[in-house]
């Protein structure tokens, strides 16, 4: 599905029945890579997987664009949508714009955080480039019909990631990625009110497991759960034990069956 926002046309997938969720994916990530987490909830919910501006079937933005633009392009696609008191769950870059949103507007039932982004890294915004555009690929060559191309794309990429091809991508995207890394809202998190569930894989070196601990510590009612064996796509590397933490964050909220 589609819908016309102020920035151009954002693409979706919506399906199931009940209180509704958004899902929100990561950065250089689209639906399809959400789409696990989307399967797991819609027996249960009314949920709403996007491409964030940019990415998948989404319009790009005209100019670099923060945080904030992406929370308020959320806010707008809530508003368009009549979407009330959602849920909403973000992933790294996801999370990121899920705590602004939470903190700014205020009208969320609850938040889930998963491998969330939001508190400023100590690395540059190339190393960030290099390492989720890799992890996303190598996730989403495990689906049906890619797992043939896996190796040969994996290693294709490991030889371009470097910084000259950080330098030469998308000038908007890639000052884009300058500035939500940049982004830092410690200061927005004693403002959320709405009861945050934190999920972040042991062994996550992009947003590491101590950004959850801090985030446990800001927001008000917040729970922190570290999967281990798994990295910062924890949701794909420990599929069941996310889904339990899930469903148990979520079990007074699911629609029950007549």
């Amino acid at each position: 599905m589609y819908i016309d926002l102020a920035h151009g046309r954002l693409h979706y997938h919506e399906s199931g029945e009940g209180r509704p969720v958004i899902l929100l994916h990561g950065w250089g990530a689209e639906v399809k890579t959400m789409m696990p987490v989307h399967k797991a909830l819609e027996p249960h919910f009314h949920v709403y997987t996007l491409d964030l501006p940019g990415f998948g079937e989404s319009d790009e933005p005209d100019k670099p664009w923060d945080t904030t633009d992406y929370s308020r392009a959320l806010r707008e696609f809530v508003e368009k949508t009549g979407i009330e008191q959602p849920i909403i769950a973000g992933h790294s870059h996801g999370g990121r714009t899920a705590i602004h949103y939470a903190a700014e507007y205020g009208d969320v039932h609850k938040l889930i955080l998963i491998d969330a982004a939001g508190i400023k890294p100590k690395r540059k915004p190339s190393y960030y480039a290099k390492v989720y555009s890799y992890k996303t690929a190598k996730q989403l060559l495990k689906l049906p019909g890619l797992s043939r191309y896996r190796e040969d794309i994996l290693n294709k990429m490991k030889g371009r990631v470097g910084s000259a091809d950080y330098k030469n991508v998308s000038g908007t995207m890639q000052q884009t990625l300058v500035k939500v890394v940049n982004d830092d809202f410690q200061h927005l998190m004693p403002s959320i009110q709405a009861s945050t569930l934190l999920i972040f894989g042991e062994q996550d070196t992009a947003t590491p497991v101590s950004h959850g601990q801090q985030m446990e510590k800001l927001i008000p009612d917040a729970g922190l759960v570290v999967l281990k064996n798994a990295g910062h796509f924890a949701y794909l590397d420990q599929p069941q034990q996310f889904n339990a933490v899930l469903h148990s964050f979520l079990e007074n909220d699911k629609r029950r069956s007549s």
